[in-house]
């Protein structure tokens, strides 16, 4: 078993169950030409994540971590008329590079990016008094994994889902004496989660094109 047998696995399923479209296929080919680092989900694990809020009813989406919006679009299309994503953004290039592609989706109506560091930003939704979300995703800088874990909750209800991407690190994340400081964080967002009692969760290895790693899922019950 290796890499490339994981990737044309990847290319077979996708091929069959999530094909790509003229959107979507842009704003990967945008995102390279922008020099955007090439790091968004795989296909098949976009489409998971349009069905995992799709079949969760989501009306309000919250995205940790925009890059060119390639998973923005994902779950948008998940979005009734009447939905609304917002979508944290450290870099004002990735935010603008998004936009021309979530525009090009015709989802720009369903979306807002905002720019910044996301602890801020999460803090400034919690000072706002906004809705709850109905389905979050957290797919930033991994060293951020703990707060804005903590962050999400408050901006959470019963009922929230809540993925977080990246947990694996290729099994690094076994490794407890590991000097990468990503994945001494995740440790940390994991060992936070367990000990969280208002949320249930687990989480799950992936190989693919994109590699060795997994995910986490949780759902909110207090």
């Amino acid at each position: 078993m290796n890499e490339e047998l994981w990737s044309d696995v990847d290319s077979y399923l996708v091929s069959l169950l999530s094909p790509s479209d003229d959107a979507l296929d842009k704003t990967l080919s945008d995102s390279d030409a922008a020099g955007l680092p090439q790091i968004n989900v795989a296909p098949n694990q976009g489409k998971l994540l349009e069905l995992l809020a799709k079949s969760h009813g989501a009306r309000r989406i919250l995205e940790i971590g925009t890059l060119g919006g390639y998973s923005t679009i994902w779950l948008a299309r998940s979005l009734p008329e009447s939905g609304k994503l917002i979508s944290l953004e450290l870099e004002s290039k990735h935010a603008d590079v998004a936009r021309s592609n979530i525009d090009r989706a015709g989802l720009g109506s369903l979306v807002e990016i905002r720019v910044g560091p996301a602890a801020s930003s999460l803090r400034d939704l919690i000072g706002e008094k906004v809705a709850p979300f109905d389905f979050i995703f957290i797919d930033a800088d991994k060293e951020g994994y703990p707060e804005y874990f903590a962050l999400s909750l408050e901006l959470s209800r019963v009922g929230t889902v809540i993925i977080a991407d990246n947990v694996v690190r290729a099994g690094e994340i076994v490794n407890p004496r590991s000097e990468d400081e990503r994945v001494l964080a995740v440790r940390t967002f994991l060992e936070i989660v367990a000990s969280e009692d208002r949320v249930e969760g687990t989480a799950v290895q992936t190989v693919g094109s994109k590699g060795y790693d997994g995910f986490a899922m949780l759902i909110v019950t207090k």
